[in-house]
C-alpha cells in the first residue's frame, strides 16, 4: 500500500493541473507537466508494485479524466471567475450608434477624398463614410446609400459627377 502512495499523489496533482489549465492561460505549458506527473505516476506504479495495478491506474485514468475534465468546465461556468454580464441593449449596450439610422438618405458633401473611406458632412455632422469602392474626390456631393452597423455607405451623386 506505501508504494500506491506516491503515484496517487502524482494523479491527484495531475488532476489539479489540468484544472489550472483550463482557468490559467500557459500556452500549454501545464497540459505538458500534466502529461508528466500521469506518465511518471504510471511509470511507478507499473514498475515499483505491478502490472495489474498499473492497467487499473489507466483504466481509471481513461474513465476519469474525461469526466473531470467536463465538470471542471461545468463548475467553471458557474464559477465567480467567470464573467456573466450580458451586453445588451436594456443594459445600454448597442454594436450601432442610433444617430447612425438618421443618415439613411440623406446628402452631404465629402470633406476628404474618399479612397473608399474617408470623412463626409451630412446633416451638418462630421462622419465617417465609406464609398462602395469608387474614389470620390473631395468636395463632391454624395448620397447615404447604406447604414450598416458603424458603416455608413455613400455613393457620388449624379448630378456632381466630373
Amino acid at each position: 500500500m506505501g508504494a500506491l502512495i506516491i503515484p496517487i499523489i502524482l494523479q491527484l496533482a495531475g488532476v489539479v493541473v489540468i484544472i489550472a489549465e483550463i482557468v490559467l492561460p500557459s500556452g500549454g505549458l501545464l497540459s505538458i507537466i500534466a502529461a508528466g506527473l500521469f506518465g511518471y505516476s504510471l511509470y511507478t506504479v507499473f514498475t515499483e508494485v505491478s502490472a495489474f495495478a498499473g492497467m487499473v491506474f489507466v483504466i481509471a485514468d481513461v474513465i476519469l479524466l474525461p469526466v473531470v475534465l467536463i465538470a471542471g468546465i461545468k463548475l467553471l461556468a458557474v464559477s465567480p471567475v467567470t464573467l456573466r454580464t450580458r451586453l445588451s441593449k436594456t443594459n445600454g449596450y448597442s454594436s450601432q450608434l442610433e444617430s447612425l439610422n438618421s443618415f439613411k438618405g440623406a446628402s452631404g458633401t465629402a470633406l476628404t477624398t474618399l479612397r473608399p473611406a474617408g470623412t463626409a458632412l451630412i446633416n451638418d455632422q462630421r462622419v465617417d463614410v465609406v464609398s462602395r469602392g469608387e474614389y470620390i474626390e473631395k468636395g463632391t456631393a454624395v448620397a447615404v446609400v447604406a447604414v450598416d452597423g458603424n458603416r455608413v455607405v455613400v455613393k457620388q451623386m449624379e448630378n456632381s459627377e466630373k
